[in-house]
């Protein structure tokens, strides 16, 4: 498959208050977000032309701003403006939306208190993150070397660029290794989440899924739990120890982009993508084309 660049593409993106061609907007090499992580983003999808969720995930982008110390200057009304102006000019009927918010290019320490706060929404034709045969199948998990951090460590209850670098490693070594992706264990060593989506699994009939208490109570996750709840599952929140997988007969993963994805494989543990599963990824399906 030949990879198309992101800066070499045609269109438009919406930047500091105005729809520029996507050519143009641009950011200098000097900018504080690129050097000190001080950077905040969102992950969005748009179904028949409606964006899923767009208020909660335009409140976490504000709130996520917020956690790393810097105000976003746009109000939530109008980044919610913003984003629809740019589907519309993009022509997006079911594509990805990626807000993003960093400070500026006036300050090169760790100290930037007066630099300018910048916000860039962009968005383009997405299909399926993992595709149709790995929803299939399931998909391949290694158990990655790297733990996410203690909240008293890092900005965890943000979507912040910096808490992903241990993501992307994690995730190159799981595809080295032949895997999909990753589970990230948390500092304590408890099940966290994938790479980029939060985790469920199947015990005895209920869902379990890990308690977000150092990683994104995702607003996918979130929508999963209320979706089970409706079929009559009972949802347990809790802190949950790998060696558990051994009970688990179903497991899949829910995320923005991933959407509800089987798990076939964690390290040496098989599931089963089971009866549960399938109907969670009908009823989200189902789900994401009604109003929000």
């Amino acid at each position: 498959m030949t990879l198309i660049p992101f800066d070499d593409r045609d269109g438009f993106i919406w930047m500091d208050g105005k729809i520029i061609p996507w050519r143009d907007a641009k950011v200098h090499v000097l900018t504080h977000g690129l050097h000190y992580g001080s950077c905040v983003f969102e992950g969005e999808r748009a179904y028949e032309g409606k964006v899923f969720k767009l208020r909660e995930h335009s409140q976490r982008l504000i709130k996520s701003g917020k956690l790393l110390g810097f105000k976003i200057p746009y109000s939530l009304e109008e980044i919610e403006k913003a984003t629809l102006d740019i589907i519309e000019k993009q022509k997006i009927h079911n594509g990805y939306i990626r807000p993003v918010a960093w400070r500026g290019s006036e300050m090169m320490a760790v100290s930037a208190q007066k630099t300018t706060i910048h916000l860039a929404i962009a968005t383009w034709e997405w299909p399926s993150y993992f595709g149709k045969e790995a929803k299939e199948r399931g998909l391949k998990l290694q158990i990655s070397k790297w733990a996410r951090p203690a909240p008293n460590m890092a900005p965890t209850a943000s979507k912040a660029a910096g808490l992903y670098m241990i993501c992307t490693l994690s995730k190159h070594a799981a595809e080295d290794a032949g895997f999909d992706d990753a589970l990230m264990l948390d500092y304590r060593g408890f099940i966290a989440e994938a790479t980029g989506a939060n985790m469920f699994f199947v015990m005895n009939g209920e869902l379990h899924t890990p308690t977000p208490d150092c990683f994104l109570d995702g607003i996918t996750r979130r929508t999963v739990m209320e979706l089970a709840r409706k079929r009559g599952l009972k949802v347990v929140e809790r802190h949950i120890q790998l060696e558990e997988l051994a009970k688990a007969s179903e497991a899949f993963l829910a995320g923005t982009a991933a959407e509800v994805t089987p798990i076939g494989v964690i390290g040496e543990h098989t599931f089963a993508v089971g009866p549960v599963t399938k109907q969670l990824m009908e009823d989200y399906s189902a789900r994401i084309l009604q109003p929000s």
